[in-house]
């Protein structure tokens, strides 16, 4: 059987995982039931391009994601590449069939107004740990960076001088971002409040936990969780979405998009990009609630 010598291929020509070669089984055998339910064949060489298109359809009628869609036609793509191979069908239906193109979901981010109610009406506590907390999340807003960026900024990273943070992203690639007199104050005072409220700490790390230790991920992610949920509803609270905050705030507020994408660290302007379709979507709902044919 042509499905049989395809799982011997996946598993010993191309070392699949067990869970890959598994979700390559499920997808012929959903593809070949159909074959035959709806074509009455299962014969490789009666399948062309048309019927492929037709089991999509039938795939986003049952309402199927894109992602899953492409994933199974991609199945499809390396079977019939390995029939061609082994001279078991003498043409490649899927060289005419076009994957449907995966919608981008646009960046959550929370609202400017409730930004600035985290900031001025959210408590902090006294001492260390308050500043500390409420510095975690103004870094993240006024500056983009990722969470591993936050995590390993240094203390000599920080130039009070030049108002000026170094941050190491991806790739080891380092970047200078700007930051504001407010930050670099509030630096200033969380360093001061860190050597007076804590008996020892990590002096090699700007930002630490309660017990002085190099911060890590579940730490800053429930930190954020916690704050967001006290102004927002959001389904997502994670500094990531902090980072998303900052590039479409600063893009509402007229930052160009080149900017924006030095000071997130893109490596192509495509990433940045995303971000234009929150403003869209700002401007069409300002259209409609301003113009008389809205």
């Amino acid at each position: 059987m042509p499905q049989e010598k395809f799982i011997e291929y996946l598993q010993y020509e191309k070392r699949y995982s067990a869970h890959t070669i598994n979700s390559y089984q499920t997808d012929l055998r959903q593809f070949l039931d159909y074959t035959l339910e709806h074509y009455d064949t299962n014969d490789v060489n009666d399948i062309d391009h048309q019927l492929v298109r037709s089991w999509t359809v039938h795939l986003m009628e049952k309402g199927l994601s894109t992602r899953s869609i492409n994933r199974k036609i991609s199945t499809l793509k390396t079977w019939f590449k390995f029939l061609k191979r082994e001279g078991l069908v003498q043409h490649n239906p899927m060289q005419k069939v076009i994957a449907p193109k995966v919608s981008k979901r646009l960046p959550v981010f929370v609202e400017e107004s409730k930004m600035e109610m985290l900031f001025n009406t959210v408590e902090f506590e006294d001492g260390f740990v308050g500043l500390r907390d409420k510095l975690i999340l103004e870094l993240f807003y006024a500056t983009g960076i990722r969470l591993s960026e936050l995590i390993n900024l240094e203390t000599i990273n920080v130039d009070f001088y030049k108002s000026t943070i170094k941050v190491l992203g991806k790739r080891n690639k380092e970047r200078i971002i700007p930051v504001s007199n407010h930050i670099v104050d509030l630096i200033k005072t969380y360093i001061h409040l860190k050597s007076k409220d804590l008996n020892e700490y990590n002096e090699e790390f700007l930002l630490v936990t309660n017990a002085g230790k190099k911060l890590y991920p579940k730490f800053v992610y429930q930190l954020v969780n916690n704050y967001l949920s006290k102004v927002t509803t959001i389904s997502k609270k994670s500094p990531h979405v902090l980072r998303h905050t900052f590039a479409t705030h600063m893009l509402n507020n007229g930052a160009d998009l080149n900017s924006i994408k030095e000071i997130l660290g893109h490596a192509n302007l495509s990433a940045t990009q995303v971000y234009t379709h929150n403003t869209i979507e700002k401007l069409k709902n300002i259209h409609k609630q301003a113009h008389p044919k809205g």
